[in-house]
């Protein structure tokens, strides 16, 4: 994720003239797309109540399987605000807190590291793929406590110090995960189950292994183009084998969801069902550095404090055959939700043009 993304959404308000129509800059946008093939659902509401959403393409481009509106892809990094909510979960239960040493829980070599600053990508922990990578046997799956055992092993060192700046870690949302675990002594999966999905009335959504989602119907398969230029599904391709042999990691993606139940989930996030209002505002605001400047990443989220409609949180996701994206205007409760299986240039074209028509709906 990087700053470009803002840039781009507000240099189309800055740039377009206010009386292009309302809908009909998305729609064009969503046509322009399906005419250069691409494949995914787009979702657009205000006060959660939809105002736009359109299924294009395929769910399995082998099998020629329409897209449905409602057809589960993987979430990939979109999923780390989930992660970011049991952490806030368990603070509010009393079973942590966020200045907590990431020491107190998980044995790592790595010591001045607070939950805070795993939850902001300012720990400066290194990347636990490279390590697994090189010396992990892939004909296994790992989890957490394999990733734990490799980086106990090989010690790479730290990328920085911590809060010293922002760079984005998965593993730091790998050791959120486990913290979860040894905080409340259950499995990870259970536990989001129990305290999201389920309360949420999200029921088609769910951290899900590789044999699950084979299982799941109207799951949409991730596609990458071969060198023939024809789309396939993305687990044919090398790049893809980390999926399957880092297929039990939790933390940093895995969830699988449909763009309706990200809107539950994004209008929950305006209520106390889950955490306070009081919580929710430290979960939308900037991280403090050392130097004493601020970077715009908070709990799970991504910041825009002064976009054109107001405060903006978001997350982008980005899996071997997948684009993902959920856009927050907190202030006027307007949302955005791009779901793409098919890694299409098209995706941040159909986000500025469903920007540009909330901000005239």
């Amino acid at each position: 994720m990087k700053k470009i993304i803002f840039q781009f959404i507000l240099l189309s308000f800055a740039f377009t003239s206010p009386t292009i129509a309302q809908e009909k800059i998305l729609v064009d946008a969503v046509e322009k797309a399906r005419s250069e093939g691409f494949s995914g659902v787009i979702l657009v509401a205000q006060e959660g109540k939809v105002l736009y959403q359109e299924a294009i393409g395929l769910r399995s481009f082998e099998n020629h399987v329409a897209l449905k509106k409602n057809d589960i892809f993987e979430m990939a990094s979109v999923s780390k605000q989930f992660t970011a909510m049991m952490i806030m979960m368990c603070q509010e239960k009393g079973l942590l807190e966020y200045d907590d040493p990431v020491g107190k829980y998980l044995d790592i070599p790595y010591r001045g590291i607070t939950i805070r600053q795993l939850l902001t990508h300012t720990s400066g922990v290194p990347d636990y793929q490279a390590v697994m990578d090189e010396h992990w046997d892939k004909s296994k799956v790992a989890g957490n406590p394999d990733i734990l055992e490799y980086l106990n092993q090989y010690q790479p060192p730290m990328i920085f110090e911590p809060g010293e700046k922002y760079e984005y870690s998965n593993t730091g949302y790998v050791f959120l995960a486990s913290i979860v675990e040894k905080a409340t002594g259950r499995d990870f999966v259970e536990l989001m189950r129990e305290w999201i999905f389920q309360p949420l009335g999200m029921k088609n959504t769910d951290i899900r292994s590789p044999e699950a989602k084979a299982k799941v119907k109207n799951f949409a398969a991730g596609h990458i183009k071969n060198e023939a230029g024809e789309y396939v599904n993305a687990n044919n391709f090398h790049s893809s084998d980390y999926t399957v042999w880092l297929g039990n990691r939790k933390g940093p993606g895995r969830v699988s969801s449909t763009a309706l139940d990200l809107l539950l989930w994004d209008q929950a996030l305006y209520t106390d069902q889950l955490v306070s209002q009081k919580t929710m505002e430290l979960a939308y605001s900037p991280a403090k550095l050392n130097d004493g400047t601020r970077s715009y990443y908070g709990f799970g989220w991504e910041l825009e404090p002064k976009s054109p409609l107001g405060k903006m949180v978001m997350h982008t996701g980005d899996n071997p055959g997948y684009k993902t994206i959920i856009v927050r205007y907190i202030e006027e409760n307007k949302t955005i939700i791009i779901l793409n299986n098919n890694y299409h240039p098209d995706m941040m074209r159909l986000v500025e043009a469903a920007t540009l028509s909330l901000g005239k709906w």
